[in-house]
């Protein structure tokens, strides 16, 4: 029986797997601040991009997608970061969990429930940690909002709204594979996210409505709004556009008073919320932190002292059941029911990371979406 990956020395030692936007952007840069993790290999299909960045970040292991198995065997990894597009995730990421090494895995973690529970049985299998990177779980200002509202202050919740766009080319993958790389997978996690955690509960209906402004760019409805049924006569809804100007922001709303948001999702943004109770009005700031050294951080803490991350595989599981109904709900002009469903664990505040923000560094061979691939 495959036991979970022991690690010997004071760092978790990890793979990177996709080298793409993310991982170069804010991943590869925010694992110095960590102290407790280090990456020791890259993961690709681009040898020659493999190696610019490797010796970028000092990193002299490039395997390509077809030794990956063979990575996972030789005991020189301790633990894997995987970003990759959403539809590779669910053979990669079983792989890796069946042969005992640890997983951060970008979100959507899959893009069916079915994918869903494949991952988490592989990581119940053989112990290896599983943890979905919601880097907000452990910024400032998101774990600053579950306070407010767990406090009482807004009264009873009665609604949640919030807007998320972005301009994405037309020659970005994300433009071109429709709508799992469309914006309710790629920005929806970070909406429906944060109201599952602000309500403490789990919606029971979803529909949705969307238009593509631009057939010759994409090949999904580009700009779609979304609205969950929660229990205890609650309801939130979410608009997401890749054909719109950069925003990111919500407002929760209670029978006393409100927080909003903005900016509320993006990396590297500085977090500020405007809370309004009654007459009285407050703004707070927060610190600009690291959010992928944040994550980080606290996974490999998990992994080297034997802890179950709070952002699971079930955490990822209950956000991708929400998006398979909202492509359902778009197929089918229909409100789509969702079984009942308690979740027990919530992130809580003592889970911030303040790491100082990263430096945006000089990519390699990739753009950010609204500049191409």
């Amino acid at each position: 029986m495959t036991q979970p990956r022991v690690v010997s020395g004071r760092k978790v030692r990890y793979a990177v797997v996709g080298i793409g936007w993310i991982s170069q952007t804010a991943f590869l840069p925010g694992v110095e601040h960590t102290g407790n993790s280090e990456v020791v290999a890259l993961v690709t299909g681009h040898e020659e991009k493999a190696q610019k960045v490797g010796e970028k970040y000092d990193i002299e292991a490039v395997y390509a997608y077809e030794e990956f198995d063979e990575l996972l065997k030789s005991g020189a990894i301790d633990a894997v970061y995987l970003a990759t597009p959403n539809f590779d995730h669910v053979e990669l990421a079983v792989k890796t969990l069946d042969a005992g090494v640890h997983l951060l895995l970008e979100k959507p973690m899959a893009v069916s429930v079915a994918e869903c529970e494949r991952i988490i049985a592989a990581a119940e299998g053989s112990g290896a940690k599983l943890m979905i990177a919601y880097r907000l779980h452990h910024e400032p200002g998101m774990l600053a909002a579950l306070d407010t509202v767990r406090s009482g202050k807004l009264g009873q919740l009665r609604y949640f709204n919030s807007s998320f766009s972005q301009p994405v080319s037309g020659q970005n993958h994300r433009a071109k594979n429709g709508y799992w790389a469309g914006p309710v997978p790629d920005m929806g996690p970070y909406p429906i996210n944060t109201v599952r955690n602000l309500f403490g509960e789990e919606p029971t209906e979803v529909f949705a409505t969307g238009v593509c402004t631009d057939p010759e760019k994409f090949t999904m409805e580009d700009t779609v709004v979304v609205t969950l049924k929660f229990p205890h006569d609650r309801v939130a809804t979410m608009a997401m556009s890749y054909n719109a100007q950069d925003l990111d922001d919500f407002r929760v709303v209670g029978n006393l008073g409100d927080l909003f948001s903005q900016p509320a999702f993006q990396v590297g943004s500085q977090m500020k919320h405007i809370v309004t109770v009654g007459k009285d009005k407050s703004e707070e700031t927060f610190p600009k932190t690291d959010h992928f050294g944040g994550e980080l951080k606290y996974f490999s803490d998990c992994i080297l002292n034997g802890r179950d991350p709070e952002a699971d595989g079930e955490e990822g599981m209950l956000d991708v059941r929400i998006l398979e109904a909202v492509e359902m709900a778009l197929k089918t002009g229909m409100p789509q029911a969702l079984m009942p469903y308690t979740r027990n664990r919530r992130p809580v505040s003592r889970q911030v990371e303040m790491l100082d923000a990263a430096k945006e560094p000089e990519l390699v061979e990739v753009h950010k979406p609204s500049d191409g691939q």
